[in-house]
C-alpha cells in the first residue's frame, strides 16, 4: 500500500500544470521583490518608487481617516423629511422651521455653532435693545450699571458732535 502513495506522489510532482496569466505575473513581482530585497541586503542601492508611492499613500489614507472618523453607512437617507424623524420633538421641529430646512440634506449644510448663532442672535439683538431703552431712561438691568454709563456717554457723543 505504501510503495503506491509514493509512485502516486512521484507521478503528480513530475507532472507541471499551466499557470494563469495573473499568477505568472504575481509570481514574477515577488521573484522581483526578492532579488530587490537580496540587493539591499548586500549593500547596493536600490530605488523603490513603488514601495515609496504605495507608503505615501498609506499614510495619506491613515491621516485622513483618523482626521475625519467614519460612521458607517447613513440608516436613513438623505431627503428624509426632517418631520417625520422628529416627530415627537417639538423644539426641534421649530428650529427646523426658524432655519427653513425641511430634509435632512439641508439641515447637515449647518455646523452646531452656527445654528446655535443663528437662533440666539435675534435674543441677543432684543435684549440688547432692552438694555439701551433702560439706559436712555436712566434704568439698568440688574448689574449693568457699566453698560448704562459706557452707551450714555456714546449716546451724548452721537448727538452733540462737537
Amino acid at each position: 500500500m505504501a510503495k503506491k502513495k509514493v509512485a502516486a506522489k512521484k507521478k503528480k510532482a513530475g507532472k507541471k500544470k499551466s499557470v494563469p496569466k495573473k499568477k505568472k505575473a504575481a509570481v514574477k513581482k515577488t521573484a522581483a521583490k526578492k532579488s530587490v530585497r537580496r540587493k539591499a541586503a548586500s549593500g547596493k542601492k536600490v530605488a523603490r518608487k513603488k514601495a515609496a508611492t504605495s507608503k505615501k499613500k498609506k499614510a495619506a489614507r491613515s491621516v485622513a481617516a483618523s482626521a475625519k472618523p467614519k460612521l458607517g453607512r447613513a440608516r436613513v437617507s438623505g431627503d428624509s423629511k426632517l418631520e417625520q424623524m422628529f416627530l415627537k420633538d417639538y423644539e426641534a421641529r421649530q428650529i427646523f422651521e426658524f432655519l427653513n430646512v425641511a430634509t435632512l440634506k439641508e439641515l447637515e449644510q449647518y455646523g452646531p455653532e452656527e445654528i446655535a448663532a443663528r437662533l440666539t442672535a435675534p435674543m441677543l439683538q432684543t435684549v440688547n435693545r432692552i438694555r439701551k431703552a433702560l439706559a436712555l431712561n436712566n434704568r439698568t438691568l440688574k448689574d449693568d450699571e457699566e453698560f448704562a454709563t459706557k452707551f450714555l456717554k456714546t449716546f451724548a457723543q452721537q448727538r452733540d458732535p462737537g
